[in-house]
Formats: structure tokens, sequence, C-alpha cells
């Protein structure tokens, strides 16, 4: 006798979520552009009668991926990168022990960069010690990265 008066209670409240959660996941959503060319959603219409919104069924419309958009190289990017490759390709074509010294130099320092987040560096003009930044951290990996793809050979 338990049993079905629990089997009951649970089918009951099963029923009462059913006819609350029907409404709430589809619903009117209004659209309209204003006089500054702004575009407007809202669930209840705009307030001005002079402006005409378009009537947009939630259940019909397609959700889009969530992310983010890779940035485009800008032509200038490119053609630095161009000049970069032909000026490892010269490097390594006149002086290749000086391209493979460089390799290796570029390989040990993205491993202590890739291993090490509190490092040291110091600065180019007076030769003081200063503790490395993330960011800098960031930037001195993908120079490495950078260097390996140009100066060692691919196997």
């Amino acid at each position: 006798m338990l049993k079905v008066n629990t089997f009951s209670t649970m089918l009951y409240r099963w029923f009462w979520l059913g006819l609350f959660i029907g409404p709430v996941s589809a619903g009117v959503i209004y659209t309209w552009v204003d006089e500054n060319g702004v575009t407007h959603y809202s669930q209840q219409a705009p307030q001005q009668e002079n402006i005409k919104a378009e009537k947009l069924y939630s259940e019909d419309l397609e959700q889009a991926k969530v992310g983010f958009i890779a940035p485009v190289k800008k032509a200038e990017a490119t053609s630095e990168a161009n000049e970069l490759e032909k000026s490892a390709a010269l490097i390594k074509e006149k002086d290749a022990k000086q391209a493979q010294s460089i390799c290796e130099s570029a390989k040990h320092n993205l491993d202590i960069l890739t291993t090490h987040t509190k490092l040291i560096r110091q600065t180019s003009d007076s030769g003081e010690s200063v503790a490395m930044t993330e960011e800098d951290r960031q930037a001195s990996i993908a120079q490495q990265q950078e260097r390996i793809k140009l100066f060692c050979d691919k196997k």
C-alpha cells in the first residue's frame, strides 16, 4: 500500500512540474531596430506604437556554438613572417652550425619557460634582474616556438 501511495505522489509532482516547465522553456521574443540603428531584443513588445517589432519564437531559434572566433592574420604580419623565413633560410644555408646552435638554444629556452613559472630576466638597457611577468613569459614561449619552427630541421 505504501508503494502505490509513493508512486501516485511522485506522478502527481511530475505532472505539476510539467505544467510549469512548458511555458518557461518556450516564448516570444520581440526584435526591432530603433531610430539610432540599434537592434533590441525583448520578451515584451516595444512601448512606442510607431515601432514595428518582429516576433521570434524561442523554440524556432537555432542555438549557436559557444566559443570565440580566431583572429585573422593581417597582411603585414604575414609579410613579416615571410621575411623571417627568408632570413632563417639564408642563415641555414650559409652557416649550418649557427642554425643548429639557434635551434638548440631555442629548445633549451622553451624547456625552461614551460617548466618554470617564476623566472627572472635581465633588462637589456641596465642589465638589472627583474621578475618576468606571465605576459612576458607567454611572449617568450611564442618567440622560442617560432625560432624552433624556423631553425630546427623537421624530421
